[in-house]
Parts: C-alpha cells; structure tokens; sequence
C-alpha cells in the first residue's frame, strides 16, 4: 500500500522563498508516496508571501495565524489537520530535489523493523557545498564547551553536539536531523503530543528527536538524495532576537534533560560568561556589528528571565 505524506511549512515573512518551495513540491517524484496534504501554517506574516499560492498545482491549506504562535505550535497546528502515515516538516528555505521525498518516504516505508522513527536528507547550500547538519544530543559537557567558545577552537564530538567533524557524505544513523527537513511517523509524533510548545522556536527539533530516541526509535540521515536550504532563513534580519530565542531555547532545554545541579551551572554560564566569550570573539574578528548584536539579544533574555523560568516550570511540569 503507498503511503501517504502530509508536508508542512511554517512561514513567517519568507517572501519569494515559499513559492520556490512549494515549486519544487510539484515538481517532484511521488512514485513512492501519496501526497495527501500541503499545509502553510502562517505566523501572522506582513509581507507578500502567500500571494497566488492557491493557483499551484498542490492540494494546499494555509492556516492563518493572527500572532506568531511560534515554530513548534505552529508545526503541531498542521499536524492536527493531518490524517497521514508520515508528516514531513520542510523549510521554506528550502528545494528539495525532484526524487528527495520519494526516496525519503521510500527509506521510511522499508524500515519499520529497524524503529526508524525520523528521516533527514543531505542539504547543500547556493554552491552545492554540503552543510553540516546533523546533531548529537546536547550534554552538559558540549554545552560548557560551547559557551566557553571552544567548539569554534576544536571539532570533536566532546566539544559540540552539533556533528561538524563528519562531512556528512554517507548515509547513517544520528542523533539528530535539522528541523528543516525532518520527515517523520505521524503515529510517532502524536504518540509524543508533537513538539514541546514551550521551545517558541531552537531546539524543539531536538528535543522531540531525544524523545523519539527515548520511546525506543532512531533516527537515519540519507546522504543519497538532497535539498537546497539557504539557511538562516527570515531570522538573518534580526539577528539579536534570533540569539535571544536561541539561549533561551537551550535553557530550557537543559532544564527538561539535565539535573537542576547541571541545568542551573549552564544557565548560570549562559547568562555571565557566554556573554563576554561571544563579544571578545566577535571583536578578534574585527565585528563590531557582532558585538552589538550580541549586546541587544542579552538585554532582552535578562528583560525576559522571568517568563523564560516561568516557561521552564510549565515544560517540567508538562513532562
């Protein structure tokens, strides 16, 4: 029996990239899949992105968001209106190849025995270069490293969980894909009531893969297939929040799966050191617009450490 995927794309302001997707969507294979659904959850977007959608060739359904709900409650409201075997969660900075779903749905389908749970493709960015996409799950010990800086001096699984001393030309098991493309079991996913909400966006990819891992099922990342991502997305315009949502994210996150001993040394650290690493990195590289971005995402996660603890308290209280 073919399966049947439901693809859903998270926009917020992502201009002519949505359409590129979504191109790319009709363009592609589906000798292994049924595509069931194409559904664009809009985070209150104010520029012209979702204009003439409805004349392509998909059978689309956007879903208008009056505020940004934020990347993981927007993923689970597309969720919800699927009936699908699997949910493919796909950028809109992304293209994916015309044979990347059909293979990725074809992988899927033959591995029930093996618990795959979640499937990822190859990226590559404008020039074709591989991107490093792949993750580790997050420890302790390459959090420090992090917020030391020394994953920027040393590559190595004990200094960063994100996977960049692999070149990522073969395929394998991993800890983790990138949420930019993230194909995964619909059964799995509501099993696990979707993503943690509480990850307005950073890292709720990651911790439902340690979730999926927890439940028993892994993981695979195919290298023979891929999909352009440009990487960085709308969130290159404003970088200070970006990395606000990105330390407030991994805060949590250290909340959820560490001891509070380890959680509140990472917070600690996040708060007095990484601040002073981030800025003397950026100026030995001759940045100051680094520096001061840095400087503006730091004064809004102390102007908002008490909703980030009040959302740390609702996420332990919730798992």
């Amino acid at each position: 029996m073919t399966p049947t995927i439901s693809i859903i794309t998270i926009n917020w302001n992502s201009g002519n990239q949505l359409r590129e997707c979504l191109d790319a969507i009709v363009g592609s294979d589906r000798q292994k899949f049924k595509l069931d659904k194409v559904i664009i959850v809009d985070n209150a977007s104010t520029d012209t992105s979702l204009n003439g959608l409805e004349q392509l060739d998909l059978p689309l359904q956007i879903i208008r968001n009056s505020v940004n709900q934020g990347f993981g409650a927007a993923c689970n409201q597309g969720a919800a209106v699927c009936n699908s075997d699997y949910l493919l969660f796909l950028n809109p900075d992304t293209r994916v190849a015309e044979d990347s779903i059909d293979r990725a749905a074809s992988f899927m389908d033959e591995s029930l025995a093996q618990k795959v749970g979640i499937v990822g493709i190859q990226l590559v960015d404008e020039r074709g270069r591989i991107q490093r996409s792949c993750a580790r799950f997050p420890s302790p010990t390459n959090l420090w490293c992090s917020i030391l800086g020394i994953d920027k001096l040393v590559k190595s699984e004990l200094t960063s969980y994100m996977m960049t001393e692999w070149n990522h030309d073969n395929t394998q098991r991993v800890d983790h894909v990138m949420g930019a493309f993230y194909l995964i079991r619909t059964e799995l996913f509501e099993s696990l009531q979707g993503f943690d909400e509480n990850f307005f966006v950073y890292f709720e990819d990651l911790d439902l893969s340690y979730r999926v891992h927890l439940a028993g099922w892994c993981s695979y990342y195919l290298a023979d297939t891929r999909s352009f991502h440009k990487g960085g997305g709308t969130s290159e315009k404003i970088k200070a929040t970006r990395l606000f949502y990105s330390q407030r994210s991994r805060i949590l996150y250290g909340y959820k799966h560490f001891n509070w001993f380890q959680a509140t040394a990472i917070a600690l650290a996040t708060l007095t050191i990484e601040p002073i690493t981030r800025i003397g990195f950026a100026l030995l590289k001759f940045s100051p617009s680094q520096a001061t971005e840095t400087i503006q995402g730091y004064i809004k996660i102390f102007a908002n450490l008490p909703a980030i603890y009040k959302s740390i308290g609702s996420s332990i209280i919730n798992n």
